[in-house]
């Protein structure tokens, strides 16, 4: 369809602007009360377990402080019997130094060590001898053992490795990363209630693939003992048509 300049046709899309007098101040920008976006919330926080499973989430009004970190975390783990032997922060450094400023450092550190994560820890200083010591991932001379284990490749030879993924909500952010578009068009409530379930079915599908890989594993270990029982049978039968046989020879 063509139309006239400044021509108001009903099919038309409107784009009504505010006429601005050349002497008169800049309005302020007016901005949708009913739109959710990054204007208003800083930042969506997550709590994952090594296997992807997700523990709890909250948004961040204004920053990822250490404050707000501290605060989440007591409200998802507000006693010692729930809390874990480790959590693994990006600036697990930061949190841990303003734990020990707080004063609360006598109450975490009987139950919890912080860590850093694997990615990030990369890209901390060499020289803060804080997070070297105590917020190492995988510490290699023995001091958590629990993090580091032995393992075997391919070619026999022992080596350490991780014993655990630090990477979960890295992995867990990059797949919330392809509902940006969309979450952020949405009012307070439906963002709520879609990233609640979004992340409920991805805890259901992440618990289904850990069931199917331990049957898996169970049903190859089940196997592998019938093939070890099998050739045990067939050695001792074997055996005994030997015996058999020298027995014959023995009569004759």
């Amino acid at each position: 369809m063509l139309n006239r300049r400044q021509e108001d046709l009903p099919w038309n899309s409107r784009n009504d602007r505010e006429h601005q007098p050349h002497d008169q101040p800049a309005p302020d920008p007016v901005r949708p009360k009913h739109y959710f976006g990054p204007a208003t919330f800083y930042c969506v926080e997550t709590i994952c377990n090594p296997c992807g499973v997700v523990v709890a989430w909250a948004k961040f009004a204004k920053s990822e402080s250490e404050s707000n970190i501290l605060a989440f975390l007591n409200q998802v783990y507000p006693s010692k019997e729930v809390r874990p032997d480790y959590i693994c922060i990006d600036k697990a450094c930061r949190v841990l130094k303003h734990i020990v400023a707080q004063g609360h450092w006598d109450e975490w550190s009987q139950t919890t060590r912080f860590i850093v994560d694997s990615y990030h820890y990369q890209n901390h200083r060499k020289t803060d001898t804080l997070c070297r010591t105590w917020c190492n991932p995988a510490p290699t001379d023995g001091s958590a053992p629990n993090l580091v284990i032995m393992a075997r490749g391919s070619d026999g030879r022992a080596y350490q490795k991780r014993a655990f993924n630090t990477q979960a909500c890295e992995q867990l952010n990059a797949w919330l990363g392809g509902f940006e578009a969309i979450l952020k068009r949405m009012t307070p409530q439906n963002f709520n209630w879609f990233l609640h379930t979004m992340l409920f079915y991805h805890s259901k599908n992440v618990i289904k693939k850990q069931v199917e890989k331990a049957r898996r594993t169970e049903t190859a270990q089940l196997s592998n003992d019938d093939e070890d029982s099998g050739s045990d049978g067939r050695t001792e039968t074997a055996q005994l048509n030997d015996d058999d046989e020298d027995s014959g020879r023995d009569d004759e």
